[in-house]
């Protein structure tokens, strides 16, 4: 295996093709890599249902043992519940998944105690030298006493803390349609609706790393067809899709109508804020403007941050933050130790949904008050140069606000767009938001032909 790992240690995880970019003997390095970076005398491993996983994980733990730690494998599980395995037993971690990756591919989401993230500046570049130096000189020397590796049940607990956080005690009976893409939401929902006055329609619910149904990547529109084309055949109240590891959700209205995530964001944001007064909420730049709105209105304090989950994570530790949202589905919440969970927003919009008698299209209605694009890629070579050039075409307009907290931001009276580059691929992403389609669209085309020209 190559001693140059930067095709497969990203910004934030692990990820590549299995085996041609990685494999269990690298899998073995990054497992004592991890135990010496993070000083743990023990770590939690969890894995998705990829073919390649189950042998990935195993290797990983034993690394890890070899240099002393002692590995509890929770087996099966969704991104989230390894989280919540962290949190419970305050232990680090490790998550065996590629996401809404193509079965080829394979990952790690690596955290510390808590749930704390490890990214590039937290401990994965130092991980990352480690594995390339032992790839090269040999494996470390194993410990005078190797850890234990031992396996555990967590399904069940995680379930109750999850349910626990969430009072649906008084909802009515309603039905819901679920597509778990054959990723693990198949294996976690079962459990945590157990039990809820639900009617549950299940889609693709068996666990099948090649994806026959389609991809597990709910952001995609192409991937919500199957679940709009079921919520309205079966009359149902709303639908869920869960991507391939089920920490991010998607919502579907009862007229087949998907929800964006940042009215989510703001309904989530309001239930959490009437349990916790006067609290933060952090919000991501490209969410919609109803989100810090919504946060105003109901006594909380919006804060904006970059995109990426180590920077919500950090900015919630930062300013003791209640909740936080992103425009792609992840939501994350300090009685879920900062970590994000889709399952947790899930129950939330039950159970605001069931506490009343209207349609779930009425009720987010007050949380999507303004016009977005969507985020649009255009493949551009030189990112830094396009984006100057936007900045020059808007930099010496009247009444505009520029700023660079990430990418560039235009902020007018009745519109908004941010323009940023991809850390991975030579793309320029999009996102425009206004008063009316109208004014969305003409600001869309205008910022598209200066990127595209």
């Amino acid at each position: 295996m190559a001693a140059d790992l930067s095709q497969i240690v990203k910004a934030y995880d692990v990820r590549g093709v299995v085996p041609d970019q990685w494999d269990e003997s690298l899998a073995e390095l990054f497992g004592a890599a991890f135990v010496r970076v993070t000083q743990a005398d023990a770590i939690v491993v969890g894995h998705d249902m990829r073919p390649s996983s189950p042998g990935l994980s195993a290797a990983f733990a034993r690394g890890a043992a070899a240099l002393g730690a002692d590995v509890t494998l929770i087996g099966l599980c969704s991104t989230d519940q390894l989280y919540y395995a962290s949190g419970a037993l305050d232990l680090p971690g490790a998550m065996f998944t590629a996401s809404h990756n193509p079965a080829q591919y394979n990952g790690i989401k690596m955290c510390r105690a808590g749930a704390a993230p490890v990214g590039q500046d937290t401990g994965l570049a130092e991980i990352r030298e480690l594995a390339e130096q032992w790839s090269r000189q040999g494996a470390p020397a194993p410990a005078a006493t190797a850890g234990t590796i031992s396996e555990r049940e967590t399904l069940t607990d995680y379930a109750a803390h999850l349910k626990a956080l969430v009072d649906l005690s008084a909802i009515r009976p309603l039905k819901v349609v679920v597509d778990a893409g054959n990723g693990m939401g198949g294996h976690t929902v079962p459990t945590v609706f157990e039990g809820l006055p639900l009617d549950l329609v299940p889609m693709y619910f068996e666990l099948d790393g090649t994806f026959p149904n389609h991809e597990a990547n709910p952001l995609d529109p192409a991937n919500i067809v199957d679940l709009q084309a079921r919520v309205l055949a079966e009359g149902a109240d709303l639908g869920l899709a869960f991507d391939g590891d089920a920490d991010r959700c998607f919502v579907v209205d009862e007229r087949g109508e998907p929800v964006s995530p940042s009215a989510i964001t703001a309904l989530v944001a309001a239930r959490e804020l009437a349990r916790h007064p006067g609290g933060t909420v952090i919000h991501n730049l490209i969410t919609s403007w109803s989100v810090p709105e919504v946060v105003r209105e109901n006594g909380g304090t919006p804060v904006r941050t970059r995109v990426g989950h180590s920077f919500i994570k950090q900015e919630m530790a930062a300013t003791g933050a209640i909740f936080g949202g992103e425009h792609s589905a992840h939501y994350y919440f300090a009685d879920f130790w900062n970590a994000d969970t889709g399952m947790l927003a899930a129950l939330h919009v039950l159970a605001a949904l069931g506490g009343q008698a209207g349609t779930l299209s009425a009720l987010v209605a007050q949380y999507d008050r303004y016009t977005g694009s969507g985020e649009i890629n255009s493949t551009v070579e030189d990112q830094s140069a396009r984006t100057a050039a936007v900045r020059a075409a808007y930099e010496s307009q009247e009444g505009l606000a520029l700023d660079e907290l990430d990418g560039l931001t235009v902020t007018a009276a009745d519109w908004w767009f941010n323009l940023r580059a991809s850390n991975t691929e030579p793309l320029l992403r999009l996102n425009v938001e206004a008063r009316d389609e109208q004014t969305m669209a003409k600001v869309r085309d205008e910022v598209l032909a200066i990127v595209r020209g």
